[in-house]
Protein backbone atom coordinates (compact mmCIF):
# COMPACT_ATOMS: atom_id res chain seq x y z
CA UNK A 1 0.00 0.00 0.00
CA UNK A 2 1.09 3.59 -0.60
CA UNK A 3 2.07 6.09 2.08
CA UNK A 4 -0.60 8.56 0.97
CA UNK A 5 -2.98 9.68 3.73
CA UNK A 6 -6.17 7.66 4.05
CA UNK A 7 -9.37 9.71 4.21
CA UNK A 8 -11.83 8.57 6.89
CA UNK A 9 -15.42 9.74 6.45
CA UNK A 10 -17.23 10.54 9.69
CA UNK A 11 -20.27 12.36 10.99
CA UNK A 12 -19.55 15.68 12.68
CA UNK A 13 -21.03 14.96 16.13
CA UNK A 14 -18.77 14.86 19.17
CA UNK A 15 -19.43 11.14 19.60
CA UNK A 16 -18.83 10.32 15.94
CA UNK A 17 -15.60 12.31 15.90
CA UNK A 18 -14.41 10.57 19.08
CA UNK A 19 -15.07 7.05 17.83
CA UNK A 20 -13.70 7.83 14.37
CA UNK A 21 -10.58 9.26 15.98
CA UNK A 22 -10.08 6.02 17.88
CA UNK A 23 -10.46 4.02 14.67
CA UNK A 24 -8.07 6.39 12.87
CA UNK A 25 -5.42 5.71 15.52
CA UNK A 26 -5.87 1.96 15.08
CA UNK A 27 -5.69 2.20 11.29
CA UNK A 28 -2.47 4.23 11.53
CA UNK A 29 -0.97 1.47 13.65
CA UNK A 30 -1.87 -1.38 11.30
CA UNK A 31 -1.15 0.40 8.00
CA UNK A 32 1.67 2.79 8.89
CA UNK A 33 -0.19 5.44 6.88
CA UNK A 34 -1.49 8.81 8.05
CA UNK A 35 -5.27 9.07 8.41
CA UNK A 36 -7.23 12.30 8.06
CA UNK A 37 -10.83 12.74 9.19
CA UNK A 38 -13.30 14.09 6.62
CA UNK A 39 -16.37 15.53 8.34
CA UNK A 40 -19.69 14.89 6.59
CA UNK A 41 -23.15 16.16 7.56
CA UNK A 42 -25.85 13.50 7.24
CA UNK A 43 -29.59 14.00 6.87
CA UNK A 44 -30.12 12.66 10.38
CA UNK A 45 -27.77 15.31 11.76
CA UNK A 46 -29.39 18.17 9.85
CA UNK A 47 -33.04 17.26 10.50
CA UNK A 48 -34.72 18.25 13.76
CA UNK A 49 -37.56 15.77 13.30
CA UNK A 50 -37.82 12.67 15.46
CA UNK A 51 -36.23 9.59 13.90
CA UNK A 52 -39.57 7.79 13.80
CA UNK A 53 -40.88 10.60 11.55
CA UNK A 54 -37.97 10.62 9.09
CA UNK A 55 -37.72 6.86 8.85
CA UNK A 56 -34.64 6.13 10.94
CA UNK A 57 -33.10 3.66 8.51
CA UNK A 58 -30.03 5.08 6.81
CA UNK A 59 -30.50 8.72 7.85
CA UNK A 60 -27.03 8.80 9.47
CA UNK A 61 -25.42 6.62 6.81
CA UNK A 62 -26.44 7.63 3.28
CA UNK A 63 -24.23 10.73 3.00
CA UNK A 64 -21.18 8.77 4.17
CA UNK A 65 -21.88 6.01 1.65
CA UNK A 66 -22.34 8.59 -1.10
CA UNK A 67 -18.91 10.04 -0.26
CA UNK A 68 -17.41 6.53 -0.51
CA UNK A 69 -19.08 5.92 -3.86
CA UNK A 70 -17.75 9.23 -5.23
CA UNK A 71 -14.23 8.52 -4.01
CA UNK A 72 -14.26 11.51 -1.68
CA UNK A 73 -13.22 9.28 1.25
CA UNK A 74 -11.40 5.94 1.39
CA UNK A 75 -13.37 4.41 4.24
CA UNK A 76 -16.08 5.38 6.70
CA UNK A 77 -16.91 4.66 10.33
CA UNK A 78 -20.52 4.09 11.39
CA UNK A 79 -22.29 3.19 14.59
CA UNK A 80 -23.34 -0.29 13.51
CA UNK A 81 -26.85 0.08 14.91
CA UNK A 82 -27.47 2.90 12.38
CA UNK A 83 -26.69 0.73 9.34
CA UNK A 84 -29.55 -0.58 7.21
CA UNK A 85 -29.48 -4.37 7.14
CA UNK A 86 -29.16 -4.49 3.34
CA UNK A 87 -25.50 -4.14 2.31
CA UNK A 88 -24.77 -2.32 -0.99
CA UNK A 89 -22.89 -4.52 -3.47
CA UNK A 90 -20.20 -1.90 -4.07
CA UNK A 91 -19.34 -1.54 -0.36
CA UNK A 92 -18.06 -4.00 2.23
CA UNK A 93 -17.89 -4.07 6.01
CA UNK A 94 -14.14 -4.51 6.18
CA UNK A 95 -14.02 -4.61 9.97
CA UNK A 96 -16.25 -4.77 13.02
CA UNK A 97 -13.92 -4.01 15.96
CA UNK A 98 -14.43 -5.43 19.44
CA UNK A 99 -17.72 -4.25 20.84
CA UNK A 100 -18.08 -1.84 23.73
CA UNK A 101 -20.64 -2.44 26.49
CA UNK A 102 -23.95 -2.82 24.58
CA UNK A 103 -26.21 -1.85 27.48
CA UNK A 104 -28.43 1.19 27.84
CA UNK A 105 -27.92 3.46 30.82
CA UNK A 106 -29.86 6.03 32.82
CA UNK A 107 -28.63 9.52 33.61
CA UNK A 108 -31.01 10.73 36.29
CA UNK A 109 -31.43 13.63 38.67
CA UNK A 110 -30.11 13.20 42.20
CA UNK A 111 -28.03 10.16 41.09
CA UNK A 112 -31.17 7.99 41.19
CA UNK A 113 -31.57 4.44 39.93
CA UNK A 114 -34.33 3.66 37.43
CA UNK A 115 -36.40 1.76 39.99
CA UNK A 116 -36.34 4.74 42.38
CA UNK A 117 -37.28 7.48 39.92
CA UNK A 118 -41.06 7.31 40.12
CA UNK A 119 -41.26 7.09 43.91
CA UNK A 120 -39.18 10.23 44.37
CA UNK A 121 -40.54 12.38 41.54
CA UNK A 122 -42.17 15.64 42.67
CA UNK A 123 -44.61 15.21 39.79
CA UNK A 124 -45.75 11.81 41.03
CA UNK A 125 -44.69 10.30 37.71
CA UNK A 126 -41.14 9.98 36.42
CA UNK A 127 -40.58 11.65 33.06
CA UNK A 128 -37.90 9.70 31.16
CA UNK A 129 -36.57 11.03 27.86
CA UNK A 130 -35.78 8.78 24.91
CA UNK A 131 -36.12 9.05 21.15
CA UNK A 132 -36.21 5.27 20.80
CA UNK A 133 -39.47 3.29 20.50
CA UNK A 134 -37.44 0.21 21.50
CA UNK A 135 -36.38 1.77 24.79
CA UNK A 136 -39.84 3.19 25.45
CA UNK A 137 -41.49 -0.19 24.85
CA UNK A 138 -39.24 -2.07 27.25
CA UNK A 139 -39.12 0.59 29.97
CA UNK A 140 -42.91 0.87 29.93
CA UNK A 141 -43.28 -2.92 30.00
CA UNK A 142 -40.93 -3.17 33.01
CA UNK A 143 -42.80 -0.35 34.76
CA UNK A 144 -46.15 -2.09 34.23
CA UNK A 145 -44.89 -5.34 35.74
CA UNK A 146 -43.21 -3.67 38.71
CA UNK A 147 -45.83 -1.01 39.43
CA UNK A 148 -43.62 1.97 38.55
CA UNK A 149 -45.30 5.21 37.45
CA UNK A 150 -43.28 6.51 34.50
CA UNK A 151 -43.90 8.43 31.31
CA UNK A 152 -41.52 8.16 28.36
CA UNK A 153 -41.03 11.47 26.58
CA UNK A 154 -39.75 11.61 22.97
CA UNK A 155 -36.56 13.68 22.64
CA UNK A 156 -33.79 14.26 20.11
CA UNK A 157 -30.37 15.84 20.23
CA UNK A 158 -26.78 15.00 21.01
CA UNK A 159 -25.58 13.69 24.36
CA UNK A 160 -25.08 17.18 25.81
CA UNK A 161 -28.58 18.24 24.81
CA UNK A 162 -30.19 15.14 26.27
CA UNK A 163 -28.38 15.32 29.60
CA UNK A 164 -29.22 19.04 29.82
CA UNK A 165 -32.92 18.12 29.97
CA UNK A 166 -32.17 16.44 33.29
CA UNK A 167 -29.94 19.19 34.66
CA UNK A 168 -32.57 21.81 33.75
CA UNK A 169 -35.31 19.86 35.52
CA UNK A 170 -37.43 19.23 32.40
CA UNK A 171 -36.97 15.47 32.76
CA UNK A 172 -36.22 13.15 35.64
CA UNK A 173 -33.90 11.02 33.52
CA UNK A 174 -32.74 10.24 30.01
CA UNK A 175 -31.72 6.92 28.47
CA UNK A 176 -28.45 6.71 26.56
CA UNK A 177 -26.07 4.04 25.26
CA UNK A 178 -23.23 3.06 27.58
CA UNK A 179 -20.86 2.75 24.61
CA UNK A 180 -21.37 6.34 23.49
CA UNK A 181 -20.72 7.77 26.93
CA UNK A 182 -17.66 5.55 27.29
CA UNK A 183 -16.18 6.73 24.00
CA UNK A 184 -16.41 10.40 25.00
CA UNK A 185 -15.21 9.77 28.56
CA UNK A 186 -18.48 10.52 30.39
CA UNK A 187 -19.40 7.20 31.98
CA UNK A 188 -19.09 8.86 35.39
CA UNK A 189 -22.40 10.64 34.71
CA UNK A 190 -24.31 7.34 34.53
CA UNK A 191 -26.58 6.77 37.53
CA UNK A 192 -27.81 3.29 36.54
CA UNK A 193 -26.79 0.59 34.06
CA UNK A 194 -29.89 -1.14 32.70
CA UNK A 195 -29.55 -4.91 32.71
CA UNK A 196 -30.16 -6.53 29.33
CA UNK A 197 -32.81 -8.56 31.17
CA UNK A 198 -34.67 -5.26 31.58
CA UNK A 199 -33.88 -3.55 28.27
CA UNK A 200 -32.36 -5.40 25.33
CA UNK A 201 -30.18 -3.06 23.26
CA UNK A 202 -30.63 -2.20 19.61
CA UNK A 203 -29.18 -4.76 17.19
CA UNK A 204 -25.51 -3.92 16.82
CA UNK A 205 -25.47 -1.42 19.71
CA UNK A 206 -22.00 -0.79 21.09
CA UNK A 207 -20.29 -1.92 17.89
CA UNK A 208 -18.69 0.10 15.11
CA UNK A 209 -18.65 -0.68 11.39
CA UNK A 210 -15.70 0.20 9.17
CA UNK A 211 -16.84 0.32 5.56
CA UNK A 212 -14.93 0.75 2.30
CA UNK A 213 -15.23 0.07 -1.41
CA UNK A 214 -15.65 -3.61 -2.26
CA UNK A 215 -13.01 -3.42 -4.99
CA UNK A 216 -10.21 -2.06 -2.76
CA UNK A 217 -8.66 -5.40 -1.83
CA UNK A 218 -5.54 -3.93 -0.23
CA UNK A 219 -7.51 -1.64 2.07
CA UNK A 220 -10.00 -4.39 2.93
CA UNK A 221 -7.09 -6.61 3.94
CA UNK A 222 -5.50 -3.88 6.07
CA UNK A 223 -8.72 -2.87 7.81
CA UNK A 224 -9.46 -6.53 8.46
CA UNK A 225 -6.72 -6.45 11.10
CA UNK A 226 -9.20 -4.54 13.30
CA UNK A 227 -11.98 -7.11 12.98
CA UNK A 228 -13.16 -9.00 16.07
CA UNK A 229 -14.65 -12.37 15.03
CA UNK A 230 -16.91 -12.76 18.08
CA UNK A 231 -18.34 -9.26 17.69
CA UNK A 232 -18.92 -9.78 13.98
CA UNK A 233 -20.76 -13.07 14.37
CA UNK A 234 -22.88 -11.65 17.20
CA UNK A 235 -23.98 -8.51 15.38
CA UNK A 236 -24.56 -10.52 12.20
CA UNK A 237 -27.07 -12.69 14.07
CA UNK A 238 -28.74 -9.63 15.61
CA UNK A 239 -29.03 -7.82 12.29
CA UNK A 240 -30.31 -10.98 10.59
CA UNK A 241 -33.13 -11.10 13.14
CA UNK A 242 -33.92 -7.43 12.46
CA UNK A 243 -33.95 -8.01 8.70
CA UNK A 244 -36.14 -11.11 8.98
CA UNK A 245 -38.63 -9.11 11.04
CA UNK A 246 -38.57 -6.60 8.14
CA UNK A 247 -37.97 -3.84 10.66
CA UNK A 248 -35.77 -0.77 10.41
CA UNK A 249 -33.37 0.60 13.00
CA UNK A 250 -36.07 2.91 14.42
CA UNK A 251 -38.49 0.01 15.07
CA UNK A 252 -39.19 -1.16 18.65
CA UNK A 253 -36.89 -4.18 18.25
CA UNK A 254 -34.17 -5.19 20.70
CA UNK A 255 -31.65 -7.96 20.12
CA UNK A 256 -28.46 -9.19 21.71
CA UNK A 257 -26.23 -12.11 20.85
CA UNK A 258 -23.85 -12.79 23.70
CA UNK A 259 -21.54 -15.52 24.86
CA UNK A 260 -22.92 -17.02 28.11
CA UNK A 261 -19.56 -18.00 29.67
CA UNK A 262 -18.47 -14.39 29.36
CA UNK A 263 -21.74 -12.60 30.08
CA UNK A 264 -21.40 -12.26 33.85
CA UNK A 265 -18.39 -9.93 33.80
CA UNK A 266 -19.89 -8.08 30.84
CA UNK A 267 -23.08 -7.47 32.83
CA UNK A 268 -20.95 -5.92 35.56
CA UNK A 269 -19.60 -3.51 32.99
CA UNK A 270 -16.14 -5.05 32.78
CA UNK A 271 -14.48 -6.36 29.65
CA UNK A 272 -14.81 -10.02 28.85
CA UNK A 273 -12.15 -12.24 30.36
CA UNK A 274 -9.39 -13.27 28.00
CA UNK A 275 -8.46 -16.90 27.51
CA UNK A 276 -11.88 -18.44 28.14
CA UNK A 277 -13.08 -21.02 25.65
CA UNK A 278 -16.46 -20.03 24.23
CA UNK A 279 -18.62 -22.73 22.68
CA UNK A 280 -22.14 -21.31 22.82
CA UNK A 281 -23.87 -18.12 21.76
CA UNK A 282 -27.23 -16.94 23.08
CA UNK A 283 -29.46 -14.76 20.91
CA UNK A 284 -32.30 -12.83 22.50
CA UNK A 285 -34.91 -10.74 20.72
CA UNK A 286 -37.82 -8.54 21.78
CA UNK A 287 -40.57 -6.61 20.02
CA UNK A 288 -43.20 -4.58 21.84
CA UNK A 289 -45.75 -1.83 21.59
CA UNK A 290 -44.31 1.45 22.80
CA UNK A 291 -46.72 1.63 25.74
CA UNK A 292 -45.35 -1.69 26.98
CA UNK A 293 -48.73 -3.40 26.98
CA UNK A 294 -47.76 -6.21 24.60
CA UNK A 295 -44.38 -7.86 24.17
CA UNK A 296 -42.90 -10.81 22.31
CA UNK A 297 -39.56 -11.83 23.80
CA UNK A 298 -37.73 -15.05 22.94
CA UNK A 299 -34.22 -16.47 23.04
CA UNK A 300 -32.22 -19.35 21.64
CA UNK A 301 -28.83 -20.79 22.52
CA UNK A 302 -26.58 -22.89 20.30
CA UNK A 303 -23.03 -23.39 19.11
CA UNK A 304 -21.17 -20.21 18.16
CA UNK A 305 -21.72 -19.90 14.39
CA UNK A 306 -18.52 -20.48 12.46
CA UNK A 307 -19.66 -18.75 9.29
CA UNK A 308 -21.55 -15.66 8.20
CA UNK A 309 -24.34 -17.87 6.84
CA UNK A 310 -24.59 -19.69 10.17
CA UNK A 311 -25.03 -16.42 12.06
CA UNK A 312 -27.62 -15.26 9.53
CA UNK A 313 -29.54 -18.51 9.94
CA UNK A 314 -29.61 -18.14 13.73
CA UNK A 315 -31.18 -14.69 13.44
CA UNK A 316 -33.75 -15.82 10.88
CA UNK A 317 -34.78 -18.81 12.99
CA UNK A 318 -35.45 -16.72 16.09
CA UNK A 319 -37.27 -14.10 14.02
CA UNK A 320 -39.53 -16.81 12.59
CA UNK A 321 -40.44 -17.91 16.13
CA UNK A 322 -41.17 -14.31 17.12
CA UNK A 323 -43.33 -13.74 14.05
CA UNK A 324 -45.25 -16.92 14.85
CA UNK A 325 -46.08 -15.37 18.23
CA UNK A 326 -47.41 -12.14 16.70
CA UNK A 327 -44.35 -9.90 16.53
CA UNK A 328 -45.33 -8.37 13.18
CA UNK A 329 -48.44 -6.79 14.66
CA UNK A 330 -46.43 -4.92 17.31
CA UNK A 331 -43.88 -3.12 15.13
CA UNK A 332 -46.05 -0.55 13.37
CA UNK A 333 -47.19 1.23 16.53
CA UNK A 334 -45.43 4.44 17.47
CA UNK A 335 -45.30 6.30 20.75
CA UNK A 336 -48.23 8.61 21.36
Amino acid sequence: MSTKALRLGTRRSKLAMAQSGQVADAVRRVTGRPVELVEITTYGDASREHLTQIGGTGVFVTALRDALAKGEVDFAVHSLKDLPTAQPEDLVLAAVPEREDPRDVIVARDALKFADLAASSPRGVARIGTGSPRRAAQLNAYARVHGLDIRTVPIRGNIDTRIRYVHDGELDAVVLAAAGLSRIGRLDEVTDFLSVDTVLPAPGQGALAIECAADDAALIDALGELDDPFTRVAVTAERSLLAALEAGCSAPVGALADLPPLSAPFERGTHRADGQIVNEMRLRGVVGTTDGSRMVQLSTTGPVPETHDGAMALGRELAAEMLAQGAAGLMGEQAQ
